[in-house]
């Protein structure tokens, strides 16, 4: 009985865990459950974004582009190097707009969190924030980039795909099985860990120097923003071509 016990005490261990927050959070009810509206709206503001964007700059498409259809044509032959590089140049065209759009949307979104006051805008609980800077967000786009590798992968080579699991050596089948759980792992704390300590150190600097000194960190962390979403999309894209390949 003791030892039935032990792994239900600790699986409701772990889901106490799960439910530990930081600060306060707004929350939405939908369809019964219990969703943070912080998220929600940011994410939504971001989509809104960069559509709009999109969407005037190629409304009235030049054959020799200029002004903002220009600056779209140069981050998509960018977003394809990126690809071509981590894929392949014979596999990486159907996987651009996957890429494109992971790397569009963090970068859109750790740029307004930096560069937005977001804090004119007032909840009822918790304030509005960068979707990055909460783990559920970088999570759901780690889960999408699993999903994405696993699907190129069984799409290339089949049922065969799992048989990387036993390479070289059988004997590797666990450190095998437990990379593919550490691939999300990574890549989620990565982009939660980077942008939360960006902004708390941001924050803290203004709360105590206000005026000179808080300046340069922020542009730091743009920089920083942009590099977290170019390391982001570079894994995603070596993923995918590692699961296609079989080598790298």
């Amino acid at each position: 009985m003791d030892i039935v016990q032990f792994p239900i005490n600790t699986l409701n261990y772990f889901y106490e865990i799960s439910g530990v927050e930081v600060g306060q959070h707004f929350y939405w009810q939908i369809g019964g459950f219990q969703v943070h509206a912080q998220v929600l709206i940011t994410s939504w503001i971001v989509i809104a974004v960069l559509l709009g964007s999109a969407t005037l700059a190629v409304r009235d498409p030049q054959i020799i582009p200029t002004g903002a259809q220009n600056f779209v044509e140069y981050v998509l032959e960018f977003v394809q190097d990126l690809a071509k590089t981590q894929i392949g140049e014979e596999e990486y065209g159907p996987w651009v707009p996957f890429i494109g759009t992971m790397f569009l949307f963090i970068f859109v979104s750790n740029w307004t969190g930096a560069l937005f006051p977001w804090g004119i805008i007032q909840l009822p609980h918790g304030e509005l924030a960068a979707p990055t800077n909460d783990i559920n967000t970088t999570v759901a786009l780690a889960l999408l980039t699993s999903v994405a590798y696993f699907y190129a992968g069984l799409t290339k080579k089949g049922l065969g795909y799992f048989g990387k699991y036993i390479q070289p050596t059988p004997i590797l089948l666990p450190i095998n099985i437990l990379e593919d759980f550490t691939k999300p792992l990574s890549l989620s704390f990565r982009l939660f860990g980077n942008i939360l300590a960006d902004e708390l150190v941001v924050a803290v600097l203004v709360s105590l120097v206000p005026l000179v000194v808080p300046i340069p960190v922020m542009f730091l962390g743009l920089f920083t923003s942009g590099i977290q979403a170019l390391i982001f999309a570079t894994l995603a894209a070596a993923y995918i071509g590692e699961s296609m390949e079989g080598h790298h």
